[in-house]
């Protein structure tokens, strides 16, 4: 009785692992020093923010979806399902505020190389 529950455990998680798997955070660009950019670096490094901004809504709707499928899962199966899925929940839960939080962190960042590249660059 507890290898099967053991087995059903391992395979609740594994595909847990997998659906978080199809989830694939977005890389942060690299941008430019506002101090001594051009503006063309400027301006490519503003598109490469607004790219990592599309792909981390992207990323973040695969997580919500993951999330739903989780609560939906601790409404139904053993209790080392329902515990499974709770924590798959929580995970996705973490994985979705920490993409926020590095949103914000890419944004005011670029923000910066902006004030600086206009403190560089008056006129």
């Amino acid at each position: 009785m507890n290898r099967v529950k053991l087995a059903v455990l391992s395979l609740v998680l594994g595909s847990g692992v997998s659906l978080a798997g199809e989830c694939v955070r977005p890389e942060v660009p690299s941008l430019p020093d506002g101090g001594s950019a051009s503006m063309e670096d400027m301006l490519a490094g503003q598109k490469a923010v607004k790219t990592f901004q599309t792909a981390n809504l992207e990323y973040m709707s695969c997580l919500e979806r993951d999330m739903k499928k989780a609560e939906e899962a601790t409404l139904k199966g053993s209790k080392d399902e329902m515990e499974a899925a709770q924590s798959n929940y929580q995970a996705a839960v973490e994985r979705y505020n920490a993409a926020v939080s590095q949103e914000e962190e890419v944004a005011g960042q670029f923000n910066t190389e902006i004030r600086e590249y206009k403190a560089a660059n008056p006129g």
